[in-house]
């Protein structure tokens, strides 16, 4: 299926073209404006724009983005019989690790309330027609939006006045949470912590204080998509994404948040793992992942300052321009990503998806949420096996074989 943004330069085309289409209808080209038609009505359906709200009250509390400005989320309200249900998702977007580095997100969407557009797509997980989502439809659907660059967890009280940036994403996390209980979230009957690639890290890091926050007779889940990301050597046997994590905790006073039962064996850093986090929580909690996670491979494993002379640029951007060397490197770094998820013990009130795509986040996108032709483990769609878990219908613990086996994948191919 085309992409929305494909679909919006058809529809551009169509305007800038009107006559040469004209033309085509002159000629029997009629069924190419109906194709059009027709893909830009199944964009409509399977996705839908949410406004966005400012919690203004949160400035006062410090809670705040790096430059300062206001949190911000969108809120598609449940219904029915979801009316005291809640999914609560965090957005991800990487971190930044040192002042540099946030000095050069403070003035984006990923820095600042400010920056960000007015209007989110929703699909996938957060779909209101049963027939996309039949398990969460009708719930109280929130879409958090990420600008503290460290996964929601810094709480730095010092500004430096030079920078005025701000480390408070900890304070963001609570304040959330503190609206939507005013909203109605205190009184619900089911809730869900979700989030995407740091924000996945966030629902796992921030899962039992999730918990802690809500009434205890509520029945409080967590959902990681894409947040597993693992402390791997690179393609040169440096450890890129070790130093790169503690620099994050350092510069965002993240080990308050982190578990002490963990910081008290190990750095803080290597707590910003969940490889090393996953053992101490004790909430509910499903995992969704590739085992060959994109972001995981372009920036853990074969980063730009390991691949200086760019051989893996191909292979990374498509995993089929992959050369038989790399994939059997791609093979290690599976293999060390299972390796990491010992931790995470069968218990049935754990689940994960764990396929076998070149992909990084799975739970948004309605193609690879529940589709026709979305991935499949055990013959069992994300939405299913996400929805089976929740409800306790069924466990739901299953790992793929390796690429190229699952021919069910939505491979990415990047720009």
């Amino acid at each position: 299926m085309l992409h929305k943004d494909d679909m919006l330069a058809c529809f551009l085309n169509q305007l800038f073209f009107s006559k040469a289409i004209e033309g085509m209808m002159r000629e029997g080209g009629r069924r190419v404006c109906i194709i059009l038609v027709g893909l830009l009505s199944l964009m409509s359906i399977e996705a839908y724009e949410v406004g966005l709200a400012f919690l203004d009250s949160a400035v006062a509390q410090g809670a705040v983005c790096l430059d300062g400005s206001a949190p911000a989320y969108h809120m598609d309200k449940g219904f029915g019989a979801g009316i005291d249900n809640w999914l609560v998702f965090f957005e991800g977007g990487g971190w930044c690790n040192n002042v540099t580095n946030c000095l050069a997100r403070r003035d984006t969407r990923l820095g600042s309330s400010k920056q960000m557009l007015t209007t989110e797509t929703f699909s996938g997980m957060f779909h209101n027609k049963p027939k996309y989502n039949p398990d969460f439809y009708d719930w109280n659907r929130i879409k958090v939006r990420y600008c503290d660059g460290a996964s929601f967890t810094g709480d730095v009280e010092e500004v430096d006045p030079k920078t005025n940036l701000h480390f408070r994403g900890a304070r963001i996390f609570r304040a959330v949470i503190e609206d939507l209980l005013a909203k109605g979230i205190k009184n619900a009957k089911n809730a869900m912590l979700v989030g995407c690639s740091a924000g996945g890290l966030t629902s796992i890091l921030q899962c039992d204080n999730f918990r802690s926050l809500l009434p205890a007779t509520m029945k409080v889940k967590c959902l990681s998509d894409a947040g597993f990301f693992i402390n791997a050597k690179t393609i040169i046997g440096t450890s890129h994404i070790e130093g790169f994590f503690a620099d994050v905790v350092k510069t965002h006073g993240s080990a308050k948040v982190l578990s002490p039962a963990c910081t008290s064996k190990m750095s803080p850093g290597l707590c910003f793992f969940p490889q090393n986090m996953i053992q101490y929580i004790e909430t509910p909690i499903f995992l969704i992942n590739a085992a060959y996670d994109s972001w995981q491979v372009k920036n853990i494993l074969a980063p730009g300052v390991a691949d200086r002379k760019g051989t893996w640029r191909e292979c990374k951007l498509d995993i089929t321009k992959c050369s038989s060397a790399q994939l059997n490197i791609l093979q290690g770094y599976r293999q060390e990503f299972l390796k990491a998820l010992t931790g995470f013990d069968n218990s049935p009130s754990r689940g994960m998806f764990i396929n076998s795509c070149y992909s990084h986040c799975q739970t948004g996108i309605q193609e690879t949420w529940l589709r026709n032709d979305s991935p499949l483990l055990g013959n069992t769609t994300i939405a299913k096996a996400v929805g089976d878990w929740y409800y306790e219908r069924s466990t739901f613990q299953k790992i793929d074989c390796p690429y190229p086996c699952d021919k069910t994948c939505h491979n990415r191919v990047f720009e």
